[in-house]
């Protein structure tokens, strides 16, 4: 089989409804994609580790299985990847780090386990920062965006945005802390779903912020997303933080349009330092879900400025103990960016992380009351659009908070909100702007269906880059 770009840049869904049918065999097509990554992705660097064997033992035994008549759902057979903080007990798990390259997890993390119990293929692991935070180590793997190689390709979850943006996997998963699966969905126009805080377990994934990280998908398309979580959500009895609640069908609502939502703007909040191009989206995606019959509410959004500037020592004193076995013990084998950002610990007190957590409560209170009477807030993802790699690095090293970057993703690590990213737009450059919205805590499945509606009425997510 041949991989065209046509179908290597095929919605997840659409591929899996021809596998259901019979037209595409997942041997074939797992084959043909791991030509392609043969063939693109010395270019990009997005894969840490391939798994072809492993991936070859999955698509032929989703294939036999849908022979028999076996339906595991709207993955089976489809091949995806997953960021190598990911636990596989059938390959290394470095999570960007030196260090950690020839660690063999016990067993697979929870998504893992999940996605090849819904007869996913898993073609690999997908580069990453180190340690899931701003830097790269020196001496791994760092990707480069697909639609510019001198374009920032997103941050942590970069090579989960990288391969899915260039036709590499038909999804994958990343992860959030900050900003980590929204950065690297809005630099690659892709749609990505930061979930609740707890309702997909963490369980079998490095930390960085335990209180702040999530797993969820990056996909071409809001419908995309919902099947991704749909199979990836939900209680795991390893990790007691994650959620029991019900996990609902996000697929089967998902064409319920947005008629009759009230959709929230913050106008005082998005303008301070906001750029033409990430405005520009935020209008086109205003002006669409109005046309679709939705209500546009101005509101007042909490000052989140210490908020913002609480994440970071929280952050680090959580980073902290992740690395508690390898920090301070062996800083050598750190990157400069996170060794500079676990020292920042060293000098947090006990009173400093009460008042922090207190402000934490206070202004996830301030939110809710903010979003009474409305279902969603529209807020861009981040106000600067489209900035190089060289922008990024060089505001890491000079400067460690990158405030204005983390201006809107942050806050909603503090409260816990999900939020999905859409691509709505493009710089002068051609490159890719999404926006987000929010939701209020499990409402994931109205954020996939509001998504999916702005989707049904614009393309900007079914653009794709021209790979050489």
């Amino acid at each position: 089989m041949t991989l065209s770009d046509e179908m290597a840049f095929a919605e997840l869904t659409e591929v899996s409804a021809q596998i259901q049918a019979g037209a595409v065999s997942p041997v074939a097509l797992t084959e043909a994609m791991l030509e392609r990554i043969a063939a693109k992705d010395g270019a990009l660097h997005s894969y840490e580790r391939l798994m072809p064997e492993s991936a070859l033992v999955e698509a032929a035994l989703a294939e036999a299985e849908i022979a028999r008549g076996v339906v595991r759902g709207p993955l089976q057979g489809v091949p995806l990847a997953v960021k190598d903080l990911c636990w596989t007990a059938d390959a290394p798990t470095a999570a960007g780090m030196a260090l950690h390259r020839g660690f063999m997890a016990p067993e697979d993390g929870t998504v893992v386990a999940r996605l090849r119990a819904a007869g996913a293929i898993i073609l690999g692991k997908l580069a990453m920062t180190e340690g899931a935070y701003a830097g790269y180590h020196p001496d791994m793997t760092v990707p480069l965006n697909p639609w510019d190689i001198e374009a920032w390709p997103g941050t942590s979850s970069s090579g989960s945005g990288a391969a899915t943006a260039a036709g590499l996997c038909y999804g994958s998963i990343g992860s959030d802390t900050g900003g980590s699966i929204r950065f690297p969905s809005a630099a690659n126009g892709l749609t990505g779903i930061k979930p609740t805080w707890g309702r997909v377990s963490r369980y079998g994934a490095f930390e960085l912020g335990g209180t702040l990280d999530n797993l969820g998908p990056m996909t071409r398309s809001a419908r995309d997303a919902a099947a991704m979580l749909g199979v990836i959500a939900g209680y795991a009895a390893k990790d007691p933080t994650s959620l029991r609640a019900a996990v609902p069908d996000y697929l089967a609502g998902i064409d319920g349009g947005v008629a009759g939502l009230r959709i929230g703007l913050a106008p005082r909040w998005m303008a301070e330092g906001t750029d033409a191009p990430a405005m520009a989206a935020i209008e086109e995606a205003r002006r669409a879900l109005v046309d679709l019959g939705a209500t546009m509410v101005e509101i007042d959004f909490p000052d989140s400025r210490q908020v913002l500037q609480d994440w970071f020592p929280l952050c680090a004193v959580e980073a902290a103990v992740a690395h508690e076995g390898t920090f301070p013990s062996r800083r050598a084998d750190y990157c400069v960016i996170l060794a500079q950002f676990l020292d920042i610990a060293t000098d947090v007190t006990a009173a400093d992380m009460q008042k922090i957590a207190l402000r934490r409560l206070a202004f996830r209170g301030e939110v809710e009351a903010a979003m009474d009477g409305i279902d969603l807030l529209l807020v861009p993802v981040q106000g600067m659009s489209g900035p190089t790699m060289a922008d990024i690095l060089t505001a890491a090293e000079a400067d460690p908070v990158i405030a204005d970057l983390l201006r809107f993703s942050s806050a909603f690590n503090m409260t816990g909100q999900p939020t999905i990213t859409l691509p709505a737009g493009v710089t002068s450059n051609g490159r890719p702007v999404g926006v987000q919205l929010v939701g209020r805590h499990l409402d994931e499945a109205l954020l996939c269906r509001a998504g999916h509606a702005f989707q049904s009425v614009t393309d900007w997510h079914k653009r794709h880059p021209r790979l050489q």
